[in-house]
């Protein structure tokens, strides 16, 4: 073949591997949007449209308002943290150093104030710390769960033989009871509301379709769930504590986990009650017609019509459920003395230092996080089980 037939050829084969590398990155560009929707992160929408070419002068202005203006407002925050801490940790040293002088004359102010610009623990103010206290406490309790976590593999080490020999005959294994990790309360907290949630829609659901059919259980119920649905969580940790502490009398069962889980259950369940209720109650009623054409027994009318009729509903009292079971959390484990973070924010209060004021903000912090993952996972969830845009 000569070169003047080659080059031709060559230039349609290069214009389809163009085109099918346009069409690759369409797809990809595609599946990324997919993907910030189903899990709720739209905001991040604009910069994949950017990054691959797409409209640049609108995009790039979305990407202004959606992504650069709350990041400008994250800085705003920390900046307006840093000088609100900044003249607090002034005013308390100012008072520390006057109540010297008063009490003990010029000497002890002079001494006080040499004290406080030395970094010394003891006479530091205890008032709210600053962003730099904040992160480094982050990094003083990742280091604390690594030096835990060290010591429970050197304990498991140490006790894997006598273990072995103990599950030979049957008994229990010897297990570390040191001081949990931060981490670890991390894991307690997630578990319970795992379970307070799982306990939640349990009941709630089953209750929630029952009462939903029928409109003279919804009229005979509803003056119940009015009054139980804005109790507070210590008053149903109270109840569940009478009972639990009644019907499990055995000593190696942990109680705690037990009554944090269901008080954290019977706090949050309203929410799922309610709208699975409205939701079975609000189904259109041609749906309704077409079941009783098909001659659908109720089991099938409940599954096949009825609750996907009902899910966008429903999991809009589950996000509720989670949203509310993780906040009453905090107060359920700090009462119920479950190792979680109550009992981590409730320690550190106690405690009293400028270093324990900063692993509470730490622990704030972690909470909203988690809170906000939880709700994106219930949101993915929604988007996966229902036909309706969340």
């Amino acid at each position: 073949m000569t070169p003047e037939k080659t080059a031709p050829v060559k230039s349609a084969v290069d214009k389809k591997t163009a085109k099918q590398e346009v069409k690759k990155e369409s797809i990809m560009k595609e599946k990324s949007i997919s993907t910030l929707r189903f899990v709720g992160l739209t905001s991040a929408e604009p910069l994949v449209r950017l990054l691959s070419g797409e409209e640049i002068k609108k995009n790039g202005m979305q990407l202004i308002r959606q992504v650069i203006f709350p990041l400008a407002s994250i800085f705003l925050f920390l900046l307006v943290w840093h000088t609100g801490a900044t003249y607090l940790y002034n005013k308390d040293a100012a008072i520390r150093i006057e109540k010297a002088r008063t009490e003990q004359g010029e000497e002890a102010a002079l001494a006080m104030k040499e004290c406080i610009e030395s970094g010394q623990a003891g006479c530091q103010p205890n008032t709210l710390p600053s962003p730099v206290q904040v992160f480094q406490a982050s990094g003083a309790l990742w280091a604390d769960h690594q030096a835990i976590s060290a010591k429970k593999d050197a304990f498991k080490a140490k006790v894997a033989s006598i273990n072995e020999k103990r599950a030979e005959k049957g008994q229990a294994p010897i297990k570390y009871t040191g001081r949990p990790s931060f981490m670890d309360q991390i894991g307690t907290s997630l578990k319970t509301v795992a379970a307070g949630v799982f306990l939640a829609m349990l009941v709630a659901i089953p209750l929630g379709i029952i009462i939903g059919l029928s409109e003279t259980l919804r009229n005979s119920f509803n003056w119940l769930i009015q009054i139980l649905k804005p109790v507070s969580p210590v008053v149903w940790l109270l109840l569940v504590f009478m009972i639990v502490k009644t019907v499990i009398t055995d000593p190696d069962i942990d109680k705690s986990f037990i009554i944090s889980f269901i008080s954290v259950g019977l706090c949050a369940m309203w929410a799922t009650l309610i709208n699975t209720s409205m939701g079975v109650s609000s189904v259109n009623k041609d749906y309704i017609n077409v079941s009783k054409v098909l001659k659908l027994n109720v089991g099938q009318n409940i599954f096949k019509i009825i609750l996907p009729a009902s899910f966008p509903l429903i999991f809009t009292g589950l996000r509720i459920t989670v949203s509310v079971a993780w906040m009453v959390l905090i107060a359920i484990e700090l009462l119920a003395q479950s190792p979680g973070l109550g009992s981590f924010v409730w320690e550190e209060f106690q405690n009293g230092s400028s270093d324990s004021n900063a692993k509470i903000i730490v622990a704030m912090f972690v909470i909203g996080i988690i809170g906000f993952f939880l709700d994106r996972i219930m949101l993915a969830i929604q988007n996966l089980m229902t036909f309706t845009k969340a």
